[in-house]
C-alpha cells in the first residue's frame, strides 16, 4: 500500500478512507466492527465520521458513528497505526470558542481516545469571526487534543482568510479540505477550490465519491432508486449527463474488467491533487470492491474517455 502525507501535515493515510457516515444508520455495530477490521487488515488506516452521525435515523441523537468507532478502537488497541478524523459544527451548532470546547471532549468521549488526529470544521459559521475559530482550534491542538485540522463545506474565501489569520498570528493552519467530488459533482471543487488547494498545498479527502452510490451502476431508473436507503439521494442523477457518465463507466469497464464503482473511484485517485476518496461500504463484498479501486491503473485512453463524458460543459 503507497501511503501519502495529508498535505503539509506527518499524516500518512493510504489512498482511500472509510466513511463513518453508515455506522449506526444502514450498518449495526456488530458489521460495522467486522468492516473495519476487514479495511484495516487490507493495509488501509484512516477512518472520517463526524459528531453529527447519525442524526438523520428516527431514534438517534448523533454521535452514533463515534460511539461505535469508539467501541471498536477500545477493543482493537493500537490507536496510533490509525488516523481518525471527525467534525463539528454541523445543524447549525457553530464554531465558536465556547461551543468547541465542548464538542471535542463529547467526540474524545465517545471515540474513547485522547485525541484527534483530523479535526475538521463541518460547516462554516459566518456569525463567529474566522480568528475567534483559528484561535480556538489551535488551543486544541496546544492542548494535544487534536494533532491537525481541517475544512468541509466552508467557501474557499473563508479558508483562505482562516489560513492567513494563522499564518499572521504563528498558528496552526488548515491542512487539507474535504468537499464534494466524483465523475458526476466535479465543477464546485475545480472552479471555487483546486486553486486555493494548489495555492496552499492543501490535502484533499473527498466525499460522495460514488455520488451516493448513483456511480457503482446500481441505479439507472427511478425505480431503481428503491434499493437503499440512500435512493433518494440519488434522483438528482438520473438525467442525460449522469447516463453519459455511466455509459462511459460501462465502456472502461468492458475494456479493464473491473467494476464501475472500481474505476469511479480509481479515476479521482490519478487525479494530482486529490489524497484520499472517501467512500462507505455496508457489506464485506462492497468493501472488498472499493479497497480494489486503490490499486487499479487506468490508462491515458480511459481517462480521457471519463473526462470527456464528465465535462461539465457539455
Amino acid at each position: 500500500m503507497h501511503n501519502v502525507n495529508l498535505g503539509p501535515s506527518n499524516l500518512s493515510i493510504a489512498p482511500l478512507i472509510f466513511g463513518g457516515n453508515v455506522f449506526g444508520w444502514t450498518v449495526d455495530e456488530q458489521s460495522s466492527f467486522a468492516l473495519l477490521d476487514a479495511f484495516v487488515a487490507a493495509g488501509f488506516n484512516s477512518i472520517d465520521t463526524a459528531d453529527v452521525y447519525s442524526s438523520w435515523v428516527p431514534g438517534n441523537t448523533g454521535g452514533e458513528s463515534e460511539t461505535i468507532i469508539g467501541k471498536w478502537l477500545k477493543q482493537r488497541g493500537k490507536r496510533d497505526d490509525l488516523v481518525i478524523a471527525t467534525k463539528l459544527g454541523a445543524h447549525n451548532a457553530g464554531l465558536s470558542a465556547a461551543y468547541m470546547k465542548t464538542a471535542v471532549e463529547a467526540s474524545l468521549k465517545r471515540l474513547q481516545t485522547d485525541y484527534i488526529d483530523l479535526y475538521i470544521a463541518h460547516y462554516d459559521d459566518p456569525a463567529t469571526p474566522v480568528a475567534e475559530t483559528m484561535d480556538a482550534f489551535n488551543a486544541l491542538i496546544k492542548e494535544g487534543k487534536v494533532r491537525y485540522i481541517g475544512a468541509s463545506n466552508l467557501s474557499a474565501a473563508r479558508i483562505k482568510a482562516a489560513n492567513q489569520y494563522a499564518r499572521e498570528n504563528g498558528l496552526e493552519p488548515y491542512i487539507s479540505i474535504q468537499p464534494q467530488y466524483n465523475l458526476y459533482d466535479r465543477k464546485p471543487f475545480e472552479t471555487e477550490y483546486l486553486p486555493l488547494v494548489e495555492q496552499e498545498h492543501l490535502g484533499v479527502t473527498s466525499y460522495y465519491a460514488l455520488a451516493s452510490g448513483f456511480l457503482s451502476g446500481k441505479y439507472r431508473t427511478a425505480a431503481d432508486l428503491d434499493k437503499s436507503a440512500r435512493g433518494n439521494g440519488i434522483k438528482q442523477y438520473l438525467n442525460d449527463r449522469g447516463m453519459r457518465i455511466l455509459n462511459a463507466l460501462d465502456e472502461v469497464s468492458e475494456m479493464i474488467y473491473a467494476p464501475i464503482s472500481q474505476i469511479a473511484i480509481a479515476w479521482q485517485l490519478h487525479k494530482p491533487y486529490i489524497t484520499a476518496p472517501i467512500a462507505s461500504a455496508t457489506s464485506l463484498v462492497q468493501l472488498n470492491d472499493l479497497m480494489a479501486a486503490a490499486q487499479l491503473k487506468l490508462s491515458s485512453e480511459h481517462l480521457a474517455l471519463l473526462d470527456d463524458a464528465s465535462d461539465t460543459e457539455q
